[in-house]
C-alpha cells in the first residue's frame, strides 16, 4: 500500500513497519539470532510457518526501505527475507523444522498437517515449501532449476497422502494444493515463472470452475478477511498478484469475456478476453493498448494508467 500510494504518511508507516519487524516476540528474536527459527528454542510451535511468513514481510519492508534509499535497511531486511532457505532441506526437497544446532526435526512426513502441534500452521511441508511469493526465482534455484521446479509443481497438484486426523483446516485440495487455505493461493501462477503459462491456465480455470459454488457456502475454505473472494475476483479477469509488494499481476485464465475497472482519476482499465469459453481456457496471445506483450503479466502502474488489456483465447 505504501508503494502504491494508498498511505498518506508513508514515512510514519515505514517507521512502524521497521519497529514491528524488530520486536522480540513470536520467534522474531530467534530469527535475529539464528537467521531462522529453531524449534528447540521456541516456546511455541509452527516455527517453519512463522519463518516463511516473516520472510515475506521482511522482503516487503526491504522494498519500502528502497523507496527511501535506506540502503542499510534494504540490505538487512533483504538478507533476513532469505531465512526461508535455512528451513529448506535439499535432501528431502521440502522446508522443515530445524534445531538450533542445525539438525532437522525427525521423523519427517511432508503430508502430515497436525494443527497447532507441529512446525506448520494449518498445512504441511508440501504446501509451505511453495510459500515464497517474494522470491520465486530463488525457490526455483534451490529446487534445482526450471525443469525440476516444473516437475515439483506438477506433482504438487496431483499427489495424495495422509494429512492426519487434525487437518480439518486444510480444504479445497487439488493434490496437495489447498485452495481453502491462503498459503497455496499464488502457487498455480508460479508456472508463469518457468514459461508454462498453459499449465497455470489449466490449474486456475479448474479452481475457478470447481472450488466456488452458488450455494450457502460459496467457498471451499475460510474466507479470512475476504481473501477467498479476492482470489476469485482477480482470477476471473485473468490477473493475480503473486508477490504482495511487487505489483506485477500475472495472467491466469479469465472466465469473463469483458471487465471494466475504475482505477481512479476518471480512468478505466478494461480486460477483454476474445473467443473466451469453457473450452478456450488458454491465452494464445495478449496485447496492452494494442501493443503485443511478450510477457505473462502487467504491472500495477500499467493498470492504474488506464487502458485495455486484450487476451486472445484458444483451446
Amino acid at each position: 500500500l505504501c508503494l502504491k500510494g494508498y498511505v498518506r504518511d508513508v514515512p510514519a508507516a515505514y517507521q512502524a513497519m521497521v519497529a514491528s519487524s524488530m520486536l522480540d516476540e513470536r520467534g522474531q528474536e530467534l530469527l535475529k539470532q539464528y537467521g531462522y527459527i529453531p524449534f528447540d528454542k521456541s516456546a511455541e510451535m509452527e516455527t517453519v510457518s512463522k519463518a516463511m511468513e516473516f520472510a515475506i514481510a521482511d522482503a516487503s519492508v526491504a522494498k519500502v526501505a528502497g523507496f527511501f534509499d535506506d540502503e542499510d535497511a534494504v540490505e538487512y531486511f533483504s538478507t533476513r527475507s532469505q531465512a526461508w532457505k535455512k528451513h529448506y532441506d535439499p535432501e528431502v526437497g521440502f522446508v522443515r523444522g530445524r534445531a538450533s544446532d542445525g539438525s532437522w526435526r525427525t521423523p519427517f512426513d511432508p503430508f502430515k498437517a497436525i494443527h497447532m502441534k507441529s512446525d506448520f500452521t494449518e498445512g504441511n511441508a508440501w504446501q509451505y515449501t511453495f510459500l515464497v511469493p517474494q522470491d520465486v526465482e530463488g525457490l526455483i534455484e534451490v529446487i534445482g532449476g526450471p525443469q525440476a521446479f516444473e516437475e515439483k509443481l506438477d506433482t504438487f497438484f496431483v499427489i495424495e497422502g495422509d494429512l492426519g486426523p487434525s487437518a480439518d483446516d486444510v480444504t479445497g485440495l487439488v493434490g496437495q494444493y489447498a485452495h481453502g487455505n491462503e498459503p497455496s493461493h499464488h502457487v498455480a501462477y508460479m508456472y508463469n515463472y518457468i514459461g508454462r503459462q498453459d499449465k497455470c491456465a489449466e490449474k486456475v480455470r479448474h479452481i475457478l470452475d470447481e472450488l466456488y459454488f452458488d450455494d450457502h457456502s460459496g467457498v471451499c475454505g475460510n474466507e479470512d478477511a475476504g481473501q477467498m473472494s479476492a482470489w476469485y475476483i482477480l482470477s476471473s479477469v485473468g490477473l493475480y498478484q503473486v508477490d504482495p509488494a511487487k505489483g506485477d499481476f500475472h495472467f491466469g485464465s479469465p472466465v469473463v469475456k469483458k471487465a471494466v475497472m475504475n482505477v481512479g482519476d476518471g480512468k478505466t482499465f478494461t480486460v477483454i478476453a476474445h473467443d473466451n469459453s469453457p473450452e478456450n481456457i488458454y491465452i494464445k496471445s495478449a496485447s496492452l493498448n494494442g501493443t503485443p506483450l511478450d510477457r505473462t503479466y502487467v504491472t500495477y502502474e500499467e493498470i492504474v494508467s488506464g487502458g485495455t488489456l486484450e487476451f486472445f483465447m484458444t483451446k
